[in-house]
């Protein structure tokens, strides 16, 4: 699946934080994904799921 956003960097980013820190409980702990800022996260939230 492409999200539009998300780039090569920051779906890295996203499979490093989960396999530091396990799944993800909601959506807003994308949040503390490295290159997710609250503007960010705003524009892409309805993308994806927990």
């Amino acid at each position: 699946m492409s999200v539009p956003g998300v780039g090569q960097a920051k779906a890295n980013a996203i499979v490093e934080y989960r396999n530091q820190q396990g799944a993800f409980q909601e959506i807003d702990d994308l949040k503390k994904v490295k290159g997710f800022g609250s503007k960010t996260f705003d524009k892409l939230k309805s993308y994806f799921t927990t």
